[in-house]
């Protein structure tokens, strides 16, 4: 599987968002109003579920949330070894992380056999960092750049979807993917529905880009799984400081 993808040539991420107020009561006028609008369709009864109880889902939509987090991967040999290098751009400064995120993918796209990889990245990940760019005023990456390419031109490699096999109503969790394949993963202290009260209310975005970042390994050590080669040993995981 995926023989022609050099593991060497993938650049692994994970972000974690947040909504762009700490809770509802703090919404402006006009964001509430469309907020309001758009809990309509994420509710099956707008009774039971308000828009201010729903408010915890903003984060998802790049409309309503904002990135907090990217944390990007790639597996380099050393030695005769594999070692794992992850860094992390996080912060309240959404802007500032893309700017440093996107200087990173500028230079690692300017290899024309580059990949980006995540998991369920294609419905998530890819398009929440490029709306959020333009939003921020920033210019896209030509890697996240894929309006009017063809399928095989864009450089995007989907964990979940490749575990799909073409059955477009399968998803499956990355967790439950490291679980069937063996795939060590350290007990968390958060999951990605803590993302936003340890952001707004503990302000800890260490803890946050350390959660993210182990994500970002365990997409790394699944493409190693679908490949069939050997998974990055835990003392060849180098984390790179800013």
């Amino acid at each position: 599987m995926l023989n022609h993808v050099s593991i060497e040539d993938v650049l692994f991420l994970d972000i974690e968002t947040v909504p762009q107020f700490s809770n509802y009561s703090n919404l402006p006028v006009e964001h509430k109003a469309l907020w309001n609008k758009k809990a309509v369709s994420l509710t099956k009864d707008p009774q039971v579920d308000t828009p201010e109880q729903v408010y915890q889902r903003a984060g998802i939509y790049a409309e309503f949330g904002k990135v907090v987090c990217i944390s990007a991967g790639m597996v380099v040999s050393k030695e005769g070894q594999r070692y794992f290098r992850v860094k992390s751009f996080a912060g309240a400064d959404e802007r500032l992380l893309l700017e440093g995120f996107s200087v990173m993918l500028n230079r690692f796209g300017a290899r024309n056999t580059s990949f980006l990889c995540a998991h369920n990245g294609k419905e998530f990940d890819f398009p929440f960092i490029a709306r959020r760019m333009l939003i921020n005023g920033l210019p896209i990456p030509p890697m996240l750049d894929v309006a009017g390419k063809k399928p095989w031109e864009v450089p995007f490699l989907d964990t979940m979807e490749l575990w799909k096999f073409g059955d477009y109503k399968h998803y499956t969790s990355l967790s439950l993917l490291a679980y069937v394949f063996g795939i060590p993963t350290p007990k968390d202290d958060i999951d990605g529905s803590q993302v936003a009260n340890v952001f707004y209310n503990e302000n800890d975005v260490e803890r946050i880009a350390v959660y993210c970042e182990k994500d970002t390994l365990t997409v790394a050590q699944l493409l190693l799984k679908y490949k069939g080669e050997p998974l990055i040993e835990a003392e060849n995981i180098e984390r790179v400081q800013n």
